[in-house]
């Protein structure tokens, strides 16, 4: 944790960040191929619709996804970057429904429920470590995919 000083957060808080920070990493990049899985296939009526949808929403997952392994980086961690890894870690699991509209949604619904239980956990953790970097950017994320939870939940008629 060798940014830790730098910063002027503590090194074990650093660490116990770090770590959940790979973990919300792992769920990002796994929630990010299935988007791309669904973008590639929808079929049927809603692919007007849902296709640039979803292209939409897998551009902003992977720009989250770059933010994230930077902010393990400036705590001073090495953010994982396997694929074997993320699918042991992370707590979305791969999807083989990607031809369905409805399906396709209920499944990023439910992946946006997985990052955002994680992102306030980590809201938490880094308001007692002090951590103001991780806690806003966490702050930023949750606001932005409670509109997006709105509106796929809209779509689906709910």
């Amino acid at each position: 944790m060798k940014n830790a000083n730098i910063i002027g957060l503590n090194e074990a808080d650093c660490k116990n960040i770090s770590e959940k920070l790979n973990v919300l990493l792992a769920n990002y990049s796994v929630f990010y191929q299935n988007t791309r899985g669904s973008h590639w296939n929808i079929k049927g009526e809603q692919f007007f619709t849902l296709h640039p949808k979803f292209e939409e929403l897998y551009n902003s997952l992977v720009l989250k996804i770059d933010e994230i392994a930077e902010r393990i980086l400036t705590l001073g961690a090495t953010p994982a970057h396997n694929y074997s890894e993320y699918l042991t870690v992370s707590t979305i699991k791969e999807s083989k429904e990607v031809n369905d509209g409805n399906k396709s949604v209920e499944i990023i619904l439910n992946s946006f429920k997985v990052v955002i239980d994680l992102q306030r956990e980590l809201l938490d953790i880094t308001d007692k470590a002090g951590d103001e970097g991780t806690n806003s950017q966490m702050s930023d994320y949750i606001t932005e995919q409670e509109k997006e939870v709105w509106m796929y939940n809209s779509y689906l008629g709910k």
